[in-house]
């Protein structure tokens, strides 16, 4: 079977991780982890086991060997053990002239289990997918194939049963689309790598993808349909430089306006990655207008919060050239 996606051992470079994408290598690359060591398990207390004869055929409690040597060496142990407990209860009980008073006998500690499967032999262990919570801090998503993490806002949480690719997160609750029907989301924001450009420029990049990024928000759907009547019209109402955790990158904005609804509006903003190869990141804003769509001031608060995961004191933040929207 094909391993699934994440960060295994570069066959290539024995030194350093690589991702594997789920059918091929990428050229994604980083240094391995330092590897956690494992909580040691406490160990089980029990009483001693005596084995008791019961009678029967093969296999129904009978010891090995069956002989009546065996039946007298396992009762004459059962008389060992009672007398024993017999004297420890004496010692412990003592009298009432100043022995040592009874104890309650403590509860062994529960051993400690794992609810993960053992790794099989000569097979890699995948990393968690991007978007598990971070140990440290669980209102933040991360996109392990990228190398950054999301802050996750009120109101935000992380994606269940959404059909569509590399989404970090989304508005919590869903709602019946006004146009063709199906189930809506007031808000999405995706993250991926730009792969099948030979462009770098993040502000040519981010031009050339608002367009598909509101046809695939608010015009048709992966199946053909349209869930808001399609777009009648849209205009810029934001476009410039971004710093995003710590590196130069470019964003436009579009206010979309669609035949059923109120629409909503759609960012394309392109960066620098900071592990790897460092391809251009694009992360895609879609947030629905009106007053169940959630507010713009997210779509800057979520930028600034970006950083390298692992890096929390990174400087990200919004450029100052972000304008006015409306």
């Amino acid at each position: 079977m094909t391993p699934p996606p994440g960060w295994y051992r570069d066959p290539s470079a024995p030194h350093q991780e690589r991702w594997w994408d789920g059918t091929a290598w990428t050229e994604h690359r980083r240094a391995p982890e330092a590897p956690v060591p494992p909580v040691p398990e406490p160990a089980q207390l029990s009483r001693p086991t005596v084995p008791l004869y019961t009678g029967g055929g093969p296999g129904q409690g009978q010891p090995a060997g069956g002989t009546g040597r065996g039946k007298a060496i396992a009762l004459t142990t059962a008389a060992a053990v009672l007398v024993a407990a017999i004297v420890t209860g004496v010692v412990v009980l003592g009298d009432d002239s100043g022995g040592p008073e009874a104890q309650t006998p403590q509860t062994p500690p529960a051993p400690v289990t794992s609810s993960a499967p053992a790794p099989t032999s000569g097979e890699p262990t995948p990393s968690p997918t991007a978007s598990q919570p971070s140990a440290d801090d669980p209102a933040v998503v991360e996109d392990q194939l990228n190398g950054i993490t999301f802050p996750l806002p009120d109101g935000w949480v992380r994606p269940e049963y959404v059909t569509e690719d590399d989404v970090m997160m989304t508005t919590d609750g869903t709602y019946e689309c006004p146009g063709d029907g199906g189930v809506c989301r007031h808000g999405l924001v995706i993250s991926r790598t730009v792969t099948a450009n030979a462009e770098t420029s993040p502000k040519a990049l981010a031009q050339q993808d608002i367009e598909d990024a509101a046809d695939d928000a608010y015009d048709r759907d992966q199946v053909g349909s349209k869930p808001f009547g399609g777009i009648e019209s849209h205009e810029t109402v934001g476009s410039g430089p971004v710093a995003v955790a710590g590196r130069a990158g470019y964003f436009v904005r579009w206010r979309v306006h669609t035949a059923k609804g109120p629409g909503g509006y759609v960012q394309s903003m392109v960066f620098p990655s900071t592990v790897g190869t460092e391809s251009p990141i694009l992360v895609r804003y879609v947030f629905d207008a009106g007053e169940d769509g959630p507010p713009l001031a997210d779509m800057d608060r979520i930028t600034k919060g970006i950083r390298p995961a692992g890096d929390a004191a990174t400087g990200g933040g919004v450029g100052s050239s972000i304008g006015p929207t409306r």
